[in-house]
């Protein structure tokens, strides 16, 4: 065979040439790559640092302690929320001991087995371990954790070695990779809190930073974006996140056609320039170079994947309902009941639960009332990526375990604490189910949380809160539910009697005459609630001057109640009272006596109807010149007014009020002063001086004060 061959080798294959005929075997042996270790073991693998590393001075402190010559032999933990700082802290300790403690720094990826492996291994050649003993405990030939702590626990100088994100706990137990040595500090960054993963260590929880030092990491990254002020505005609207705040700064810091300030960057968080918020913090992500963990939308999500390793993928269903709720603490009592279908059973919500809080995905809160708070970034994150197919069943689930809690028909004076508690998770809950695609029973079932709300908030004698909740409901429900709507009508209702509170009687006047036109058209003109539409209306009127439409609206309201409903049914009887309080015909005051007589019988002598119908009473016979007859009631009212609600609640100066003028009209102006000075005093610390009814009690003080001068 002569002339020449022409060939070419792949991959591992080689060229053989010979001038007559061959038969060649060759057995080819595929080993591991041994060079696919990190880069560096000395320098840590981690995206933009921050400029200066704000707040966490304690766990600094600690840290850094744990560093000094001569320490070694313990684990710190630092845990939390991804997002929330760890790293950058774990950075700064590294820092820190490699150039002013003189220690040796290692810096490990533990976030998955193959990562930990192979810089582990590479942290023992770091350390003086032969190229034979690598390649034996790569190849299994002996215990490749054993071999790494053996070179660290003879290492030459003493070093700190940084276990980062290992959010998989059971990698670095299986192998036996987490020990402790004399010669060294371990620092380990995870999302899992669970304390039984880190026996013997000790843990260093991570949340947020404080509102001023949050400001500043923004005024870090954009020193020209705006004032400190409108940085902690920004940063309060970022719920002071560590991740959020540098994606934020940094999408600031990178505008190069028209650079933003931080209050346009704070108009646009709200979503209403039709920028979708996390879409917008993401956007500062290319400007810091991270990866997939470092957006908001992707953060939360490794966590979840780890649960559904873990055989509890019913936590990411109970992450998306918490996603209906606000960012506050939220009572755990909310969570009773909680189901989701074959998805989030009742019997899995504690299991769920316990996920949630081991991957730092929520927290439990100290206080009276147990609760549980999860970052508003990570709500709103995972509402973002909530398929709309589950809005229906979250928001009404919602909706539902939120009206379990709320009462039904809330009384006057001081409320569950969980009513407060919840007020901000019910306005959550209106936006998310206004902006999903739901049906207008869950919508009204959220109505019905926000009435129910804001009635309790109302009788409370948080008039302010009361009014601005009610607000809130109407603006987010209106564009889902017609005017015409009762749920919509009831929050009018509300707020029309929160605004004769607040003393606004032309404002309250114009929204209950527009609510009681509409409970006529829709319900009729002897409806309980076009009824009770009719006293709301006649009270604000009144202090309008418009006396004569007040008691006829009043005498109205009495009237049908009695006809309809019977007249000891309890609107019935508070109905009468009203009329009692304001008329100035003969028989209505001459029924005074049998109506309180027929509200201790019916509802007891403690009862608030029957507490208002004495007052009443009182008011109505010392305005027609019967003092001395009126003085017995005014004394039993106020006394069980103050009893049942404190000396401060707005009918327990109502009463005080009704107490000193009928002893300033008797001439016991020592005692009646007493009592005025208590009202003006409240009144001016609860309504502020501007409010008619403090204007009056200043007025009856100054009377009560003038008499006795003149005596």
């Amino acid at each position: 065979m002569s002339g020449q061959n022409e060939a070419r080798a792949h991959d591992q294959g080689r060229i053989y040439q010979a001038s007559g005929d061959q038969h060649i075997t060759e057995h080819h042996h595929h080993s591991p790559d041994w060079s696919a270790g990190p880069d560096s073991v000395r320098r840590p693998a981690v995206g933009r640092t921050p400029v200066v590393l704000r707040d966490r001075v304690g766990e600094t402190d600690r840290l850094r302690a744990a560093v000094e010559p001569g320490v070694g032999n313990q684990v710190y933990v630092l845990h939390g929320l991804g997002g929330c700082g760890k790293t950058a802290v774990a950075y700064a300790l590294f820092q820190h001991a490699t150039h002013q403690a003189g220690r040796v720094g290692l810096w490990v990826n533990a976030s998955d087995p193959a990562s930990l492996r192979a810089g582990m291994l590479a942290v023992a050649a770091d350390r003086g371990a032969t190229d034979g003993e690598l390649m034996g405990a790569r190849a299994g030939l002996r215990p490749a954790a054993d071999l790494v702590w053996h070179y660290l626990d003879h290492s030459d100088q003493p070093w700190l070695l940084v276990l980062d994100n290992a959010d998989t706990p059971g990698i670095l137990r299986d192998g036996g990779w987490l020990r402790t040595s004399p010669a060294g500090t371990v620092v380990v960054t995870t999302r899992q809190a669970a304390a039984h993963w880190w026996p013997g260590a000790e843990l260093l929880q991570f949340g947020v930073l404080p509102r001023q030092d949050a400001a500043l990491v923004l005024r870090d990254l954009a020193p020209h974006a705006g004032s400190l002020e409108d940085a902690a505005e920004v940063a309060d609207r970022l719920g002071r996140l560590p991740l959020a705040l540098t994606l934020a700064g940094g999408f600031l810091a990178h505008q190069v056609i028209a650079p933003w300030s931080l209050a346009d960057y704070s108009r646009r968080l709200d979503g209403s320039t039709g920028l979708d918020p996390i879409e917008l913090i993401e956007q500062g992500a290319t400007a810091i170079g991270g990866d997939s963990r470092h957006l908001p939308s992707r953060t939360w999500q490794l966590s979840l994947d780890a649960l559904t390793e873990q055989g509890r993928p019913e936590a990411g269903h109970l992450l998306r309902l918490l996603a209906c709720w606000s960012s506050t603490p939220l009572p755990l009592s909310v969570l009773l009941g909680a189901e989701l279908g074959p998805a989030l059973p009742a019997s899995h919500v504690e299991s769920a639960l316990r996920g949630l809080l081991d991957h730092s995905l929520t927290e439990l809160t100290p206080g009276e009332t147990r609760s549980l708070r999860t970052h508003g970034v990570l709500l709103d994150s995972v509402a973002r990526a909530t398929p709309t197919e589950q809005h229906e069943q979250l928001s009404a689930t919602g909706a539902r375990l939120c009206l379990a809690v709320l009462p039904e028909v809330p009384d006057r004076g001081t409320q569950d604490p969980r009513v407060n508690l919840l007020a901000p998770h019910v306005i959550a809950l209106l936006r998310r189910t206004a902006s999903w695609e739901t049906n207008q029973p869950t919508v009204e079932a959220a109505a019905e949380c926000a009435l129910r709300l804001v009635t309790a908030v109302h009788r409370s004698g948080d008039y302010t809160s009361a009014f601005s909740l009610g607000s809130d409901a109407v603006k987010l429900l209106s564009p889902r539910l017609t005017e015409d709507n009762m749920w919509l009508i009831r929050l009018h209702q509300r707020i029309g009697v929160t605004l004769f509170r607040l003393g606004r009687f032309e404002e309250s006047g114009a929204v209950l005459q527009k609510v009681l036109e509409d409970c006529e058209r829709k319900l009729g003109p002897e409806s309980p609630e076009t009824l009770t539409a009719c006293r709301n209306l006649g009270r604000p009127l009144l202090h309008l001057g418009r006396s004569s439409d007040s008691v006829a609206l009043f005498r109205r309201a009495a009237e049908g109640c009695v006809q309809t409903l019977g007249p000891v049914h309890p609107l019935a009887l508070n109905a009468r009272s009203t009329l009692l309080g304001n008329s100035t015909q003969p028989a209505d005051v001459d029924a005074g006596a049998d109506l309180v007589q027929e509200c201790r019988r019916e509802l007891g002598d403690e009862h608030t109807i029957t507490l208002g119908a004495e007052l009443d009473y009182a008011y109505s016979l010392n305005r027609i010149g019967q003092p001395e007859a009126a003085l017995p009631y005014a004394r039993s009212a106020f006394a069980k007014f103050v009893r049942r609600f404190g000396a401060d609640y707005p009918i327990s100066l109502n009463s005080r009020s009704t107490l000193s003028r009928i002893l300033h009209t008797l001439g016991q102006n020592t005692e009646a002063i007493e009592h005025a000075e208590k009202v003006a005093e409240g009144r001016t610390r609860a309504l502020g001086p501007n409010h008619p009814w403090t204007i009056l009690a200043d007025e009856l003080l100054q009377e009560c004060r003038a008499s006795q001068r003149e005596s």
